[in-house]
């Protein structure tokens, strides 16, 4: 029985107008076209992409600035002392 409510749900879900939405649709104007297809072959020739000596070296040291962040993020969550507090318990009253 409560996959019928369930389905039942989703029926009048999928029936409801979204007014915000539709303005959003509607304040963009009409549709834009699609770009136009290109053929396989030309898209092959383009030349491949090459990192610069720069581009290379900025992209090592952010490699570098990630791993020192992801290390940091390594450590305890709770602090040792906070750890013992809450190991400690809630005294009642």
């Amino acid at each position: 029985m409560w996959r019928v409510w369930i389905i039942l749900g989703f029926l009048v879900t999928a029936c409801a107008e979204f007014p915000d939405v539709d303005a959003a649709l509607a304040a963009d104007g009409p549709p834009s076209a699609y770009p136009d297809l290109l053929p396989f072959e030309h898209l092959l020739s383009a030349p491949e992409p090459r990192l610069a000596d720069a581009d290379a070296d900025a992209l090592i040291a952010r490699a570098s600035d990630l791993r020192n962040r992801a290390n940091d993020l390594r450590g305890p969550v709770i602090e040792p002392d906070a750890r013992d507090r809450m190991d400690d318990g809630v005294a009642q009253p």
